[in-house]
């Protein structure tokens, strides 16, 4: 599943993340900036409150990256259920910044947790991405070439030590914006994906490696480093880096908030990118899937409290912060 299925699941982000930089809110510099601030401070921040809380224990070390994701699914449920209330600047902050997270953590997966290379296979699949990159340079429009080529380039990469799920990526950013006839055959591959994504994958992917033994996820459990540090980097991290870092930076006269977007609805946005559930889960997978199996148990724990605890905690001061929707007309 880590390998195989999450790879659908990063070429479906990969998607999603080309379509914002060829027509969406990464496509514009100054509509960029406050998500991109956002997204590095909540990825700074946590890393931080966890490598507090584990200095000194280099396999707990390994896990550091764990609370700097964002489930854009999860996040962007919650943000649902408050219906109306929400106004548009606030899902497109939200939905972008998760975006920008996203393409952090491939990055950091790509640098941080990439095995031992092996020189032939690693040969093979660069020279798989130049075809890919030649066949969208010369119009090729179709996507069953590029997924052909594409599922070649998943095995070489399998073979070759960097993580599989990565070669989904390449993928994803290969696949032509436009066919030239008004069509677009990133969306309609995104839009055959999603359901497929949402319903499958992620749900499969959860019940694989959210199991906690029960008999042992007690408060002392919770208080363990390793989950202690993951749920604070949740909690805390998320909201001091994506608040802390847009306050900052509004100091300097180059950032400003929407109108419809004030100071406390920001830090409720800030509070729901602690949902890191499934892609927390699966950099968890990646950082403790050798040597470190007790703390593979324990970083699930974190993760579980933490994203759980964000969700309610954010969803219930939007709730306070948003007022309710006014009727645009009222019964005489």
């Amino acid at each position: 599943i880590n390998d195989g299925l999450m790879a659908i699941f990063f070429l479906l982000v990969a998607l999603e993340i080309k379509r914002e930089i060829v027509s969406g809110q990464l496509s514009s510099r100054s509509q960029l900036l406050m998500p991109l601030v956002a997204a590095l401070g909540g990825v700074v921040a946590p890393a931080l409150v966890y490598a507090l809380i584990n200095w000194g224990d280099a396999e707990a070390m390994q896990g550091w990256a764990i609370p700097t994701a964002t489930d854009i699914a999860f996040a962007l449920g919650m943000l649902s259920l408050l219906g109306s209330r929400v106004p548009l600047s606030i899902k497109l902050l939200l939905s972008t910044i998760a975006v920008i997270d996203d393409l952090l953590a491939i990055i950091i997966i790509a640098v941080f947790y990439t095995a031992n290379l092996a020189p032939m296979a690693m040969a093979i699949a660069v020279a798989l991405v130049v075809v890919l990159v030649l066949m969208n340079r010369m119009g090729v429009k179709s996507t069953a070439p590029y997924l052909f080529v594409g599922a070649l380039l998943w095995m070489s990469v399998l073979k070759s030590g960097v993580h599989a799920t990565l070669a989904g990526v390449v993928i994803g950013l290969c696949i032509p914006a436009d066919d030239g006839k008004g069509g677009s055959p990133l969306e309609k591959l995104e839009h055959s994906l999603q359901p497929w994504v949402a319903y499958l994958i992620l749900p499969l992917f959860a019940f694989a490696n959210a199991g906690v033994p029960l008999p042992d996820s007690g408060w002392q459990t919770l208080l363990h480093p390793v989950p202690l540090g993951i749920a604070l980097g949740l909690l805390l991290g998320k909201p001091l880096g994506v608040f802390g870092a847009v306050w900052l930076v509004s100091l300097t006269g180059k950032l400003r908030l929407p109108d419809d977007l004030g100071w406390g609805a920001l830090l409720g946005v800030a509070v729901l990118c602690g949902i890191g559930f499934t892609m927390s889960l699966f950099i968890g997978s990646l950082a403790f899937e050798s040597g470190a199996q007790q703390y593979a148990e324990l970083n699930r724990v974190g993760i579980l409290a933490g994203s759980v605890v964000a969700a309610i905690l954010g969803l219930l001061w939007l709730r306070w912060r948003l007022p309710a929707p006014v009727l645009s007309a009222r019964r005489d």
